[in-house]
């Protein structure tokens, strides 16, 4: 009985879990959305992430990165 029991509660809470995460991933594919429709209306903005990737690669590392720049 106490088997059945602890499996039932195992079983909820890896239900929660999954309901958790599930929630989670729906946020970050709705911001995901809001970002890249604000990167289409300014593209700037993306010029600027690109630029900020580049520093960040280069703060962990002494590395030369060739990064293509529009003219």
């Amino acid at each position: 009985m106490k088997r059945a029991m602890a499996r039932q509660s195992e079983a909820e809470r890896e239900k929660r879990a999954k309901i958790i995460n599930a929630a989670g991933e729906s946020l970050a594919a709705a911001a995901l959305a809001d970002v890249s429709d604000t990167m289409r209306a300014h593209p700037l903005a993306l010029q600027l992430r690109n630029l900020q990737s580049l520093v960040e690669i280069g703060a962990d590392q002494n590395t030369a990165v060739a990064f293509p720049a529009p003219s």
